[in-house]
């Protein structure tokens, strides 16, 4: 995979300004701009593989989204929260200016994007939801709220690689090399040991979130949506049921519907399959 070039943009809320970190494939000063925004707990290097295969047509940019990877920590957890990631984005699309916008967001990720391209007057043209819907089911809510933002700190790689595999197991199948990409993508160095690489504090609104007596959804955005759309989603999921997704093939942008077989929660684009797929919407007529 090639090196990506690595830059920054300052986003601004209440209690402050903070650094976003991203990274960027293909020519920069080509026009066509995609960007891929990575789940909860994740960072953009989880789109090296796919930002490699499409860098040729795109020039492809994956934020840090704040409180993760090489982006600034909030002063206040309750800021890792979707509309505030909505306005951290509308920063970086000014700063890239693109003459035409695609994106590709995982679970979180695919919040911001169903948000963003909900707005009026939004710059996206095609989005990829990859296995995210306007239903948020509770069952995968609670699961993912039992790991993350605990902070675990690991005495080995060997150590930190096990916790990956254990919580990330709903990725699906990879070989081994791809669990060590997997595991390096969130791990970094603290001291004579190993920890994730994003603040815990962005547990706090998700726990509350998966705590709360009624889940609020997503239809209202989802509904709005005009753009070509496509639906990635793994056949095993516990955050995007079929019914969800048969139900956002018939409303709204009616997006197209994908499952990858053996697959939870989420595909990870590691695989040449899933990525063919995102590539063919993303390049078709």
């Amino acid at each position: 995979m090639s090196e990506p070039r690595q830059s920054q943009v300052l986003v601004g809320r209440q209690c402050g300004v903070y650094r976003m970190a991203y990274r960027e494939w293909g020519d920069p000063a080509n026009p066509r701009v995609l960007i891929c925004a990575h789940g909860l707990g994740r960072n953009g290097r989880d789109f090296a593989q796919l930002a490699d295969s499409l860098s040729a047509e795109f020039r492809v940019v994956a934020p840090d989204v704040v409180g993760r990877g090489a982006s600034e920590w909030l002063r206040d957890p309750m800021g890792y929260q979707i509309p505030m990631y909505v306005q951290d984005m509308l920063v970086l699309i000014a700063r890239l200016q693109p003459a035409s916008l695609s994106w590709v967001g995982t679970s979180m990720g695919g919040l911001i994007g169903m948000v963003l391209a909900a707005l009026p007057g939004t710059p996206i043209e095609r989005l990829v939801l990859n296995d995210i819907g306007p239903n948020l089911e509770r069952v995968a809510l609670a699961r993912i709220a039992e790991y993350v933002g605990k902070a675990p700190r690991f005495p080995s790689r060997e150590a930190a690689e096990a916790y990956v595999r254990l919580v990330s197991a709903p990725f699906g199948p990879h070989s081994d090399a791809q669990w060590a990409y997997l595991t390096d993508v969130v791990l970094m160095a603290d001291g004579d040991g190993w920890r994730l690489n994003y603040d815990p504090g962005i547990g706090v609104p998700f726990r509350q979130l998966a705590e709360m007596p009624e889940i609020g959804d997503f239809w209202p955005f989802y509904d709005r949506i005009a753009c070509p759309t496509l639906v990635t989603r793994g056949a095993l999921s516990d955050l995007l049921t079929v019914e969800t997704a048969c139900a956002m093939s018939e409303r709204g942008p009616r997006a197209r519907w994908v499952d990858f077989d053996g697959v939870g929660h989420a595909p990870t684009f590691l695989h040449a399959d899933q990525i063919a797929v995102v590539s063919d919407f993303l390049l078709g007529a």
